[in-house]
């Protein structure tokens, strides 16, 4: 049973919610504005997070950030009726693994929950043996930790699961599409710009010199290679 939190503060909306989560075996707790959702993300463990974006007190976005700064890696879904891609591509810069526009049918609610646990389930249980140095960095793909020269730096879902692919697919060109399936999924796919934007985090942790990078190269048209001779 996968516990469940929804931060929501339209009381018809988080009961629908909650109602049909719970029929779906799911355990569920729920927050009405975003500084209770904070602090409920912040002292219990929940393997999901559903994200309402406008919200009172601190806004869906301001929580997704503040969390993952903490180093808070629980999975969230946004929920927005906002449906520009400029904040798509935000929600998904500050960490959140999917965005799902208001209103949407619960079948398609209850796939993107299915996929991001999946995802994110199958990422922890590939972790048991996974603990690399590359470059100038090194990290435990189990606990989310990295290390720049010993001191701790942040490693964000995201950034912890491209590494992942690109190591167990080193060698190998990576296409951008093969990033956005594998780490997104099919459900709901950043542009390729997002990608870009996550491997030039990466290159600042783990290359001398990221503007001219040895380790995560860049193919042109394609995507990115991780090359072993460097790990």
């Amino acid at each position: 049973m996968y516990p469940i939190l929804i931060v929501e503060d339209e009381p018809s909306m988080l009961m629908g919610l909650k109602d049909n989560l719970e029929f779906e075996s799911y355990e569920v707790d729920t927050a009405e504005d975003g500084e209770i959702g904070l602090n409920k993300i912040m002292e219990n463990h929940y393997s999901l997070v559903l994200l309402d974006v406008m919200l009172p007190k601190i806004s869906g976005f301001d929580i997704c950030k503040k969390a993952r700064a903490k180093g808070i890696q629980t999975p969230i879904i946004l929920l927005t009726a906002k449906g520009e891609e400029i904040d798509k591509v935000l929600g998904l810069e500050l960490g959140a693994d999917d965005y799902i526009t208001k209103p949407f049918g619960l079948r398609e609610l209850l796939a993107r929950i299915r996929a991001v646990l999946r995802r994110t389930q199958d990422v922890s249980a590939s972790k048991e043996i996974e603990k690399i140095e590359l470059g100038r960095l090194s990290v435990d793909f189990k606990s989310f930790e990295g290390f720049v020269e010993g001191e701790e730096v942040k490693m964000s879902h995201k950034e912890v699961e491209i590494l992942h692919y690109l190591w167990n697919h080193k060698n190998r060109t990576v296409s951008r599409d093969d990033l956005l399936d594998e780490v997104w999924g099919t459900e709901y796919q950043p542009t390729s710009r997002t990608i870009d934007n996550f491997i030039l985090k990466l290159r600042q942790k783990i290359e001398d010199d990221p503007n001219h990078a040895k380790i995560i190269l860049t193919v042109h048209g394609v995507g990115y290679r991780l090359v072993s001779n460097c790990v």
